[in-house]
């Protein structure tokens, strides 16, 4: 049985620092095979997190927003007519002719998001939709094995989602007992990304600026962020003044009962809920958020002595460390 790692089992040493500054580094990287992006953060495509709000705050800081399929048609279309080539959709791998309606629509492509993605259906899904649209991209998810990615990717897609059980509000784990930590599963995936140069995104369990560096030098190409965003002011998040005053938001499981139960009218039969949901304060503005982590990942890229991403990767050296690291890490008063 081998071994594998949290984001909280790692450091990175630092290298030899050439950056003479931290406004140099590049955060260029690529979104999927054909597309890049100016910063390596996506809004998760959930809906308590993207709106249209938050989506033209991506849109101003060079990224892209996906929009979360638990919409009805209808508003779907709306979103695609007002984005246009800027914007992705998603969908599950059922209704594959309202997905190429979209896309014939002109949305740039599709995030087909299935719990366990590494499966014979997912794969037809996305040969299927290639046929009629080729030139439309593919980003599919979610997997957190080398295999499932190679697997991926030779049916298709031009993304993977890589991330099974991290997220805030995900209880995939302790309910089936299945998940690979999420840096063992970024790090084992991109060892074959590398080779077959398409993107991996890391999604799920980022909770600041370092998990962000950390997924980052492990392979991802960009990462994908939930409850951050969840609870930012411009989120699809549902708000309320909570105590003192304080504005809350309520981030969601897109498996949780609460869910389940606005979208499918309760569980479906023979299933149990794989996440939960709760209120907690609004931490800011998108936009405070998005300078936040971004300012934490150039301050890494010089202590990983890098002007890129892809330089960050190359050089990443990273050691295993004890539960006290973060312990001595975090400041002590008193």
């Amino acid at each position: 049985m081998r071994k594998a790692f949290t984001f909280d089992d790692v450091a990175l040493v630092p290298q030899f620092n050439n950056v003479p500054s931290r406004t140099i580094p590049s955060l260029e990287t690529w979104l999927t095979k054909n597309r890049k992006i100016h910063i390596p953060l996506i809004c998760a495509n959930m809906d308590t997190a993207i709106s249209e709000e938050l989506a033209d705050i991506l849109l101003a800081h060079q990224t892209l927003p996906i929009f979360h399929r638990f919409t009805d048609y209808e508003s779907q279309v709306k979103w695609v007519k007002k984005y246009g080539e800027n914007t992705f959709i998603s969908s599950g791998i059922q209704k594959i002719d309202e997905t190429r309606a979209l896309l014939d629509l002109g949305a740039a492509g599709v995030c087909i998001d299935v719990a366990h993605g590494h499966s014979d259906r997912m794969f037809r899904f996305i040969q299927e939709l290639k046929k009629t649209h080729p030139d439309k991209e593919v980003i599919a998810g979610n997997v957190c094995t080398a295999m499932a990615y190679h697997d991926l990717v030779n049916a298709g897609a031009d993304a993977v989602k890589v991330g099974v059980g991290p997220g805030a509000a995900c209880t995939t784990r302790i309910v089936t007992g299945f998940g690979v930590p999420q840096l063992t599963a970024i790090y084992d995936c991109a060892q074959i990304a590398e080779k077959l140069r398409v993107p991996l995104i890391a999604d799920g369990g980022i909770r600041n600026s370092r998990d962000v560096v950390l997924a980052l030098a492990a392979g991802a190409s960009t990462v994908m962020i939930g409850k951050l965003f969840a609870l930012c002011k411009e989120s699809g998040a549902k708000k309320r003044e909570g105590s003192h005053g304080k504005l809350e938001a309520k981030y969601r499981g897109q498996a949780s009962e609460d869910f389940q139960n606005d979208f499918y009218g309760g569980l479906k039969e023979k299933t149990v809920a794989e996440g939960i949901d709760f209120w907690a304060p609004v931490n800011g503005t998108a936009k405070e958020l998005i300078e936040k982590l971004l300012g934490g990942l150039r301050s890494g890229l010089t202590f990983g002595g890098a002007k890129s991403i892809k330089e960050l990767q190359r050089k990443a050296e990273f050691v295993e460390v004890t539960p006290n690291y973060l312990t001595e890490s975090y400041p002590r008063m008193g």
